[in-house]
């Protein structure tokens, strides 16, 4: 069965080992800087992010990690899935549509105009799920980023 809950301080460990997997599926398996502290502090003390852990029987098997967005065009806020991820073994088993279903009740209960997220264009599995769930893509829009050295130039601190 599965069961899907508010992550606790208690799974900050579990949910960094799962970004870490998620990181080598996505073929970036160095990429991953992030440490429990970190997790720890925007997860439970800034909350600027939240999480959510999906058990089958009783065992962790997934995570989604999401954050509160704002559209000027709905008037309302909106809710950015940052990470899904579901472990190998329990792809299949309604864990990734339980997060997602588990999450647009959220988006509901909080008066959100959207629920969103990007995926990886090559991840026609994930693309495919998703499709299937009701997603639509975003086909003129591409996501824009700055980070590292580009950010600090942009900000006038290089």
């Amino acid at each position: 069965m599965i069961a899907i809950r508010t992550a606790t301080p208690d799974d900050v460990a579990l949910i960094l080992g799962l970004v870490r997997e998620l990181a080598v599926y996505e073929r970036e398996p160095d990429a991953v800087v992030a440490t429990e502290a970190m997790l720890h502090k925007a997860l439970f003390e800034t909350h600027v992010a939240e999480s959510l852990v999906a058990e089958l029987d009783g065992k962790p098997v997934g995570f989604a990690l999401f954050f509160h967005n704002f559209s000027t065009w709905t008037g309302k806020p909106g809710i950015y899935l940052e990470d899904l991820y579901v472990t190998p073994d329990a792809r299949g088993s309604g864990a990734g549509k339980a997060l997602l279903r588990y999450l647009a009740g959220i988006a509901l209960d909080r008066d959100c105009g959207r629920f969103e997220w990007s995926v990886l264009d090559w991840n026609t599995p994930a693309i495919d799920f998703y499709r299937a769930m009701g997603a639509e893509a975003m086909e003129e829009w591409t996501v824009q980023r700055v980070s590292g050295d580009a950010l600090r130039k942009l900000a006038g601190r290089a």
